[in-house]
């Protein structure tokens, strides 16, 4: 459990029965698959703001900026007492050292993107977020964040997982006591990884490395990690993938033999056209990596950026 990735979530969705009307919102792939390799710490900001199990459904209302948490029938308004609970659990979850959020779907107190908002003509707009979710995204700009429901989505799934790892890694960077020439060993590690999420940003951040030594560190720190969660933000797309497969490539060209090259040039086209998935030609990378020692590849997360068991770049 200690080697675990500490992940918040909401506690609904683990099995946990605290919902409005007693009941839970279990999501299987979370508890039958990513508890395998996540430490979740549940929270259900309703009841562990002293509402009761079960309760009067609520909703959001008011300006979309500041919403307010009213119940639908009695029209009570809980909103102090949520913002309340909200400054306690920020401090509480700052300590527990989070690598990424999950949160639940359309919740007035959790919901992540377009919570229902209600004006005074009682129409809804779904404009809204969650007055939890809305204080963990404030409090922690980096931290990696989504809905349980967007999890089933097989590039969402995936772009939210490699974040998460990616986070992890830099947390487990920061606590080494970093020095100037291990964020020149990070940046190294993971260039292949950005060059999949964002050229742009590789580019930014090889010229702010290169300039780092004349920068204070900490004001190196906070821009790099800035651009790194702002890089793996952005999806690793097919083209993306292809050109990284190509660059790969090119460390290998002392040593394949003309059959094995046409072979790989004839996976890495097949997963262009979308018929193959990406772990069919990673899968000969690695192999190619292994048989011929590339030391600089040997090292690139891009390689296995997660557990291959969650069989993430299965997906065509």
């Amino acid at each position: 459990m200690e080697d675990r990735i500490k992940v918040g979530v909401s506690s609904c969705l683990l099995g946990n029965q605290v919902r409005y009307d007693g009941s839970h919102k279990r999501d299987r792939y979370i508890t039958d698959v990513l508890a395998e390799y996540f430490h979740f710490i549940p929270v259900c900001p309703e009841v562990e703001c002293g509402l009761p199990v079960p309760r009067e459904t609520m909703h959001l209302e008011g300006d979309p900026e500041q919403p307010r948490l009213v119940t639908t029938r009695s029209n009570i308004d809980h909103t102090a007492k949520m913002k309340k609970f909200c400054a306690e659990m920020i401090r509480e979850l700052q300590n527990e050292k989070l690598s990424a959020f999950i949160f639940k779907k359309g919740s007035p107190s959790s919901g992540l993107h377009r919570v229902k908002i209600y004006g005074h003509s009682g129409q809804a707009q779904k404009k809204g977020r969650g007055l939890f979710a809305s204080a963990v995204a404030n409090h922690f700009p980096l931290l990696p964040l989504e809905e349980e429901g967007r999890l089933h989505d097989a590039k969402l799934r995936e772009n939210f997982i490699e974040r998460v790892y990616c986070y992890h890694r830099w947390q487990s960077f920061l606590e080494s006591t970093p020095d100037y020439k291990k964020l020149v060993q990070f940046h190294t590690r993971h260039k292949l990884q950005l060059m999949a999420h964002s050229p742009k940003h590789l580019s930014k951040m090889g010229k702010l490395v290169a300039g780092g030594k004349t920068m204070p560190r900490e004001e190196l720190l906070d821009q790099y990690q800035a651009y790194l969660m702002e890089a793996m933000a952005l999806k690793a797309t097919i083209k993306k993938n292809v050109n990284v497969l190509y660059h790969i490539m090119g460390y290998f060209k002392t040593f394949l033999a003309g059959d094995e090259k046409a072979e790989l040039l004839e996976i890495i086209d097949a997963y262009a056209r979308s018929t193959t998935p990406l772990v069919v030609p990673l899968t000969m990378v690695s192999h190619y990596v292994r048989k011929y020692g590339v030391s600089y590849l040997q090292n690139q997360v891009y390689l296995e950026p997660h557990p291959s068991e969650l069989m993430l770049r299965n997906h065509v």
